[in-house]
């Protein structure tokens, strides 16, 4: 059985789906459709795939729908497909507006439908090394650079990149959000280019995250610790270090105490180190796999739309509180 699929939106990003999905073996992409005509007659002529005169069109012909849109049209977009009775996988966020994702969460569950949410890093192949390991972590410290591209400009860097890992940390922390100190400002646009939030949860655990789409160089990394470990993971490079208390570690606490210069670091911590960048499958190849069983087999996406819901409104308090922050003049 195969899964029949259109694709809204075949922009940069929606090019990249589509070329995920017409190899996928469970997968009959029926075809695409873009408000852009030319972005259509691209990838349909790369891939020989039919276009679409219109949305109606598209959802009329297929049982699923991938929408890669801009995000002023995800939820637009997402309604109409889920009142079609058409399973929807929307990229983050899932929406612009906190109540239009509750509504879109609320139209899955009365029609039996997924939704799936994009929020590719927790398929990235570092993440599922580790992730059976990430238990209760107490501070997470996150750095998501990217040098300017127009492409993501029409949201605030928060929605565009930090979102990833806001999504990535409410899944490990199992806890409310407690209270948001943020901070950012717009350097290239009229909107926030770089931001910092420090998110503080119930339990006590705390985030700080930065992300930055003005940088000079491109990062992706975030580092987790919690009682006996400390998790370090490069996404962009496939690289995670993982440092354990040593099983024997505390007995030698009173050798360190006396100044015993013996006392070694394999004595103490056992050290592993994870290189995944040979790994075959990428992550969106896995996001994109997923969202395909899960409509075949009729399973819990691993991101539903409550998921991308949760994420979207811790990024929209970190944007509200940016907006009160009080403007100093020179």
């Amino acid at each position: 059985m195969k899964l029949k699929l259109g694709i809204a939106g075949v922009g940069y990003l929606g090019r990249h789906h589509a070329r995920k999905f017409s190899a996928m073996a469970g997968v009959d992409l029926c075809g695409v459709y873009d408000v852009n005509p030319d972005n259509a007659k691209q990838i349909a002529e790369e891939l020989n795939l039919h276009i679409f005169s219109s949305y109606d069109e598209l959802l009329a012909a297929c049982q699923a729908v991938d929408i890669v849109a801009t995000t002023s049209a995800h939820f637009e977009l997402a309604h109409q497909a889920l009142q079609a009775g058409k399973h929807v996988f929307v990229e983050k966020p899932i929406t612009a507006e906190l109540a239009q994702a509750k509504t879109l969460v609320e139209v899955a569950a009365q029609n039996k439908l997924i939704l799936q949410v994009g929020h590719i890093e927790r398929f990235n192949p570092v993440i599922l090394a580790v992730e059976e390991e990430i238990k209760n972590p107490m501070f997470i410290e996150s750095h998501r650079l990217s040098t300017f591209q127009p492409r993501g400009t029409d949201v605030p860097v928060v929605l565009d990149l930090m979102i990833h890992d806001i999504d990535l940390i409410l899944d490990f922390v199992d806890s409310p959000v407690k209270d948001i100190h943020a901070s950012g400002v717009g350097i290239l646009t009229p909107s926030i280019d770089i931001a910092n939030a420090r998110i503080e949860f119930a339990n006590g655990a705390i985030a700080n995250v930065t992300s930055s789409r003005v940088s000079m160089k491109q990062e992706r990394k975030i580092r987790f610790f919690q009682k006996d470990a400390y998790f370090s993971l490069d996404f962009g490079a496939k690289h995670a270090t993982v440092l354990k208390r040593a099983p024997d570690a505390l007995k030698y606490l009173p050798r360190i105490l006396a100044g015993d210069k013996d006392i070694k670091a394999e004595h103490l911590v056992d050290i592993r180190n994870f290189d995944l960048s040979d790994t075959n499958k990428d992550a969106l190849t896995l996001e994109l796999e997923s969202f395909v069983n899960s409509v075949l087999n009729d399973k819990l996406p691993i991101v539903d739309g409550r998921a991308g819901s949760r994420a979207l409104e811790v990024a929209l308090r970190i944007i509200e509180t940016i907006g009160t922050q009080p403007r100093t003049h020179i």
